[in-house]
């Protein structure tokens, strides 16, 4: 308890002195140009004016003003008047403790909940699992398995944690290596704990291995360094540094193995001054790959957005879905000029990442198309195979850029041939899973086929309930409606093994398919 008094009241001061640092800065930022105060202009700031320091001040005070602390401890008898002859009041804690809903372990479990730091004696320690925890602090001597449990607190693993930190005020190190020898020791008995010193060597090999291997593509990330953080020089610089790190896909693979390494190796470092060295040029690794990432998003991408140099040449017609963090809408290919657009590709200096931004268009509208109808795999494996040949290398970029230009038109195409066929999306795949193979079909006998993708629609909608699926009577009327379907009205050209294959089939991809889709799918 004495702790978590202690901590807010530095916490509360630290929170001040972000904001006093923070007023003082922005009084230097004037509407024209100039101090409001000197009328200096911008040239004339003093030094310790930095938009990037600000940035990280203003990502601290967010983090200072959000967090929610608690005390997390047994309840014992007579705590309150314990507590009050140390000048301590508990009893705001444990109505707290009692009362929160949810649970002040649920919350603290939430990674959108704002309780970031609890305070614990001892009832968390062992048994508890929050695996988004990443760091404990030890205040208390602690030994053999209790301490080995409350190591394994923070040693979860969690998306984007690498690894728990240990903060040690009480010097248990000398205690873990004995219970690292008891519970668990290293390969051959070795002990896992590691010198410090070891660990900053390795990350400055990393960081060695990453420059050497971007100056080998012709990037020089001191040229990029030496420019003003938010000039526009230095964008136009990592501009430059995306495109040939960007492609082809192995160039690719290789930069982000080297920026994921230098980027674990140095969270690992942290908190100690020795990462100070490698700060900047890990967070310029860092830039390269976020924008790298951010192109060839495997989500769909919106080639206006991430080009924008070929921005004006796409229609505004944008449909809107639940995305991942980081990615942006989708964009319909049917509605791009594909001529405008090989004109600005054609002038375009970074054909690289024209190409990858493409790539990840196209992927992303492939990947919707096949979901909705997979009879269209085909199609992937033709874009996968010219990626490939490129990627061999056979074929330059602006090959690469045509043929994916042609393919992107095939694909809009096929986006709209069920509009031609007179058919609903699911009618469509229903006809193509009847005539992908088929017999050769005259005119007549394909509208044939098209009636019973049709008929067979607007039967399934009568007699398909919920979980349907999960019960065998409703199972087998759907395949029975599938079966009387396609015998009532398919061409005679389909023998009896072919009519067997094809009702598995499309009995299938009914079972496969949301009932959402298949209630509004008659066309």
């Amino acid at each position: 308890l004495k702790m978590h008094d202690k901590v807010r009241k530095h916490w509360a001061t630290e929170l001040g002195r972000v904001e006093r640092e923070i007023a003082g800065m922005a009084r230097y930022v004037g509407d024209d140009g100039r101090s409001p105060t000197s009328k200096e202009p911008k040239s004339r700031r003093p030094d310790s004016y930095d938009p990037a320091k600000i940035q990280e001040l203003n990502r601290r005070l967010e983090i200072l003003k959000t967090t929610d602390m608690a005390l997390i401890v047994s309840a014992g008898q007579n705590e309150i008047a314990q507590m009050q002859a140390h000048g301590l009041d508990i009893a705001p804690h444990r109505r707290r403790m009692n009362d929160s809903d949810p649970g002040l372990d649920e919350r603290f479990k939430d990674t959108t909940d704002p309780l970031r730091l609890v305070f614990l004696c001892a009832m968390w320690l062992t048994g508890f699992d929050a695996p988004s925890c990443s760091t404990v602090y030890l205040d208390k001597p602690m030994r053999n398995h209790t301490l080995m449990q409350t190591i394994a607190r923070a040693n979860r693993v969690f998306p984007g944690k690498h690894s728990g930190m240990i903060v040690d005020y009480a010097n248990v190190l000398a205690s873990l290596e004995k219970a690292l020898a008891i519970y668990g020791a290293g390969r051959g008995g070795d002990s896992p704990v590691s010198d410090k010193a070891r660990l900053v060597a390795e990350l400055r090999a990393a960081v060695r291995g990453a420059t050497a291997f971007c100056d080998g593509q012709k990037v020089s990330l001191t040229a990029v360094e030496q420019l003003q953080t938010s000039s526009l020089d230095r964008l136009h610089k990592l501009g430059d540094a995306v495109d040939a790190l960007v492609a082809p896909d192995p160039i690719r693979r290789d930069f982000l193995n080297h920026e994921r390494l230098v980027a674990t190796l140095l969270g690992a470092v942290k908190p100690d001054p020795a990462a100070l060295e490698f700060a900047g040029r890990a967070a310029c690794f860092s830039a390269i790959a976020a924008a790298i990432r951010t192109k060839i998003n495997p989500g769909p991408a919106d080639i206006g957005e991430v080009m924008g140099q070929i921005r004006d040449v796409l229609d505004e017609s944008i449909t809107g879905v639940d995305m991942p963090e980081r990615s942006t809408p989708p964009i319909d290919l049917s509605k791009i000029d594909f001529e405008g657009l090989r004109e600005r590709l054609r002038k375009s200096s970074h054909k690289n990442s024209d190409v990858e931004v493409l790539k990840a268009a196209i992927r992303a509208q492939l990947e919707k198309l096949i979901r909705i109808n997979p009879t269209r795999t085909d199609f992937l494996a033709k874009f996968e195979e010219l990626i490939g040949t490129y990627n061999a290398g056979s074929g330059n970029i602006e090959e690469l850029l045509e043929q994916l230009l042609k393919f992107g038109r095939n694909l809009s195409d096929e986006q709209q041939r069920h509009v031609r066929e007179n058919l609903s999306e699911e009618e469509l795949t229903i006809f193509d899973i009847l005539t992908r193979p088929a017999p050769e079909l005259t005119a007549e006998e394909r509208d044939q086929v098209k009636r019973v993708a049709r008929e067979l629609m607007v039967r399934l909608q009568s007699i398909i309930t919920l979980d349907w699926r999960n019960k065998t009577e409703a199972r087998a009327r759907v395949r029975l409606a599938v079966e009387d379907a396609l015998d009532d009205g398919l061409p005679r050209a389909f023998t009896p093994d072919l009519y067997r294959q094809k009702v598995g089939a499309v009995f299938e991809y009914v079972f496969e398919t949301p009932d959402a889709r298949l209630a509004g799918s008659v066309g």
